[in-house]
């Protein structure tokens, strides 16, 4: 049976190869000390993993090894990952870990029981080279008289998956990581309550001078239709602001380049900015994008893009990239 360190047969190799100068192009490159690139992924049920260079017709999961190594290949341009929808199982991501090798770190949650958690983690893996971890690391858990509230877009229940918050350090900034993954629901305002109260604790959070830091960024899956509808307004509702560059940057294998108005806007990065519009960082910020790997990841099998969501994920890596040098 073929492992994730194995050398690969030629067509992976050369499949990775083109990859690799996809990236190259698309992605800024790691300077120590000079710069730091986050990165939030849904990768679609990150779990179990076919050890195959090649899944069949009958195998179960369809993600194999030459999909797992597009993946850490992907992983690896970035200095810290927030990862959505890791499972209870986790073979697919120790063997990612594998490949990106020892100097790679994980700090995770664990499952989220009930229904609505759809058996997730919350996950952030990062290079212990460029970043480590600063001593924060904890589950955001809404106060009893938070729930009490009245109002049809009140949250009355615990996050169906709770936010998981981490602080890390790079090039003597620290910097706080929130993430999660907002409940779906029936309908889109199911998802209203969740992304008003993240907003309103994001924003006591910033307020607060005796917490850890000023550099709070929130990244993960929202679940947000539209830009502007009532979801995003909720999830702006308390001064986040998203960076412009990433307004218009695809999220999902199904995105549409040429009505990008429409595409869902599920995945964000956002963090608060002062009245005259600059961000409360301390870091400097720089530039953001996504990367769609459609067209660079097992481009020999034919693969329609729902088999290739199975196979890489439905959504797409969204990125940014701070200075660290004031």
């Amino acid at each position: 049976m073929p492992t994730i360190l194995d050398a690969p047969p030629p067509e992976v190799a050369a499949d990775l190869a083109g990859l690799r100068a996809a990236l190259d192009a698309a992605i800024p490159p790691r300077v120590l000390d000079r710069n730091l690139l986050a990165a939030t992924w849904n990768l679609r049920a990150f779990s179990d993993l076919t050890e195959k260079w090649r899944s069949g017709a009958n195998d179960s999961p369809k993600r194999d090894l030459h999909s797992l190594l597009c993946i850490a290949e992907m992983v690896s341009r970035f200095d810290v990952v927030a990862i959505q929808e890791s499972r209870a199982n986790l073979k697919a991501l120790r063997h990612m870990l594998k490949a990106l090798g020892r100097n790679w770190g994980l700090i995770l949650t664990d499952v989220t029981e009930g229904s609505a958690g759809n058996g997730e983690r919350l996950a952030f893996v990062f290079d212990t080279r460029r970043v480590r971890p600063s001593g924060l690391a904890c589950e955001l858990v809404v106060p009893e008289e938070k729930l009490s509230q009245i109002g049809s877009d009140a949250l009355k229940r615990q996050f169906a998956r709770t936010p998981y918050a981490v602080s890390f350090e790079a090039g003597g900034k620290t910097f706080i990581l929130i993430t999660l993954h907002v409940l779906y629901g029936k309908v889109a305002a199911d998802r209203v309550p969740e992304l008003k109260t993240i907003a309103g604790w994001m924003a006591d959070w910033a307020r607060d001078v005796n917490r850890w830091d000023h550099n709070l960024i929130v990244l993960g899956d929202f679940n947000i239709d539209r830009r502007g509808d009532a979801l995003h307004q909720a999830f702006t509702s308390t001064g986040l602001v998203v960076p412009d560059d990433l307004n218009r940057v695809p999220r999902t294998l199904w995105s549409n380049p040429d009505q990008p108005d429409l595409d869902k806007f599920y995945d964000q990065i956002a963090w608060f900015a002062d009245p005259s519009g600059a961000p409360m960082l301390s870091m400097n910020y720089l530039q953001g994008g996504g990367f769609d790997f459609s067209s660079h990841c097992l481009r020999d099998r034919g693969l329609t893009r729902d088999s290739l969501s199975w196979h890489i994920s439905d959504h797409l890596p969204l990125w940014v990239e701070f200075g660290t040098r004031n």
